[in-house]
């Protein structure tokens, strides 16, 4: 009765029903995050898999929101965000960053997800070669092709995680358009240093490059390390995109208020790319946002340190029980190394252990990986209760006694 298609572009239709789909779209499966969130939500196991807190988020947002919903519209807002919002994000890069963007440079989304969807509409034509670093976001890639362009891989070179500067220089071609980075790293934590970028920018201007630089963990750094983005470098100024996401600043994650910044030139495009996917974002969630952008650096260090004992409560315990487990500068993310914890087992089947006799689910480093995916490492997220935390440590000490 059923048929299905090598290839992808048919499937689950009935027999003789003629119902073509895109390969790209249909040869996907569901995203990692998701699939190991429904297997902590069946039973007694942990979910320190995907990546967000236990808390609600800031009381000072949520009313916020909760005041626009009641005494401000709810109607359309303007296609490319709401003024108070995009005034926000200027003053709040501005002083964070001291970033100098105006107001056609700032394209407010529906996430950061939809931000590079957007961007990457606006950028590629068909052919056009995006050079990806692994690990990376899984979107990325099914973005890149859905759009006509062809992801070309590099990969952070382990323990540091550093960027690839050599590799990235031998993968440029006639064929490249864009450089996708994300500062700071999912899943390693680490960071593009400013060396960095005085490399990538001799690059990019030589052989006329975009930089599309997701940079929605920049606010969650732990170590005292400086987030640069390439709008601050004056030869990439005119030709990078940055992608924000005020779902990670404020620890909101369900919110999905994104934004791509860019010259105007760049902006434009991104808008008209954003005007047919999403073409408005919730306008008392925009409202809210802006308040809290405008609050002072102070408040935001204090939301920021607020993850900070989860942080060093998970590396600690993780540590204690005989992982040799790794905080980088950044994310909300601990990573162990198996071979270095002694444990021969790969990532995957690691992580599908841990879930049936350890109880607690995580993400295998592979599924951030399209090429040569087995890495030997593990990430577990610790925006997490005090007592999620201990609770998970205690099970996480025991699993390991199993494995020899």
């Amino acid at each position: 009765m059923w048929d299905v298609t090598a290839g992808g572009c048919r499937v689950g239709v009935p027999a003789g029903l003629a119902l073509t789909m895109n390969r790209t779209i249909a040869a996907l499966g569901t995203t990692i995050f998701e699939t190991m969130s429904q297997r902590a939500r069946n039973g007694d196991v942990i979910n320190l898999g995907q990546g967000f807190p236990d808390e609600q988020g800031p009381r000072e947002l949520l009313e916020a929101a909760a005041k626009a919903v009641l005494d401000r519209s709810s109607q359309y807002p303007p296609m490319r965000g709401v003024p108070e919002l995009r005034a926000a994000v200027a003053a709040y890069y501005a002083r964070e960053q001291a970033l100098d963007l105006a107001d056609d440079e700032i394209v407010v989304t529906s996430g950061a997800t939809e931000a590079i969807a957007a961007t990457l509409m606006a950028l590629l034509e068909p052919g056009d070669e995006v050079i990806v670093v692994q690990p990376l976001y899984d979107a990325y890639v099914p973005l890149i092709e859905r759009f006509g362009g062809v992801p070309r891989f590099v990969s952070l070179v382990p323990p540091d995680w550093r960027l690839p500067l050599g590799a990235i220089a031998a993968a440029i071609s006639s064929r490249t358009r864009v450089i996708m980075l994300n500062t700071p790293h999912n899943p390693t934590g680490s960071m593009v240093q400013p060396s960095d970028w005085t490399l990538l920018s001799r690059l990019c201007v030589k052989h006329d490059l975009t930089i599309i630089c997701d940079e929605v963990w920049e606010a969650m750094i732990f170590d005292g390390s400086r987030h640069v983005s390439p709008l601050a470098i004056p030869q990439l100024r005119e030709r990078s995109v940055k992608i924000g996401s005020a779902g990670k600043i404020f620890s909101l994650t369900g919110w999905k208020v994104g934004w791509a910044c860019a010259a105007p030139r760049i902006a434009g495009a991104i808008a008209k790319a954003h005007q047919f996917l999403t073409f408005t974002t919730p306008p008392s969630l925009q409202w809210a946002v802006a308040e809290g952008l405008q609050r002072p650096s102070d408040w935001h260090v204090a939301h920021r340190d607020g993850h900070a004992d989860g942080r060093t409560r998970l590396v600690e315990g993780l540590r204690s029980a005989g992982y040799a487990a790794t905080a980088g500068p950044a994310t909300w993310f601990i990573h162990v190394d198996l071979a270095a914890s002694g444990i021969a087992l790969t990532d995957v089947a690691f992580c599908e252990r841990l879930i049936t006799d350890g109880g607690i689910v995580s993400i295998p480093f592979s599924a951030f990986y399209a090429q040569e995916p087995e890495t030997g490492h593990v990430r577990f997220c610790f925006t997490k209760h005090t007592h999620v935390l201990d609770e998970a440590l205690k099970r996480l000490a025991r699993f390991r006694t199993t494995l020899g």
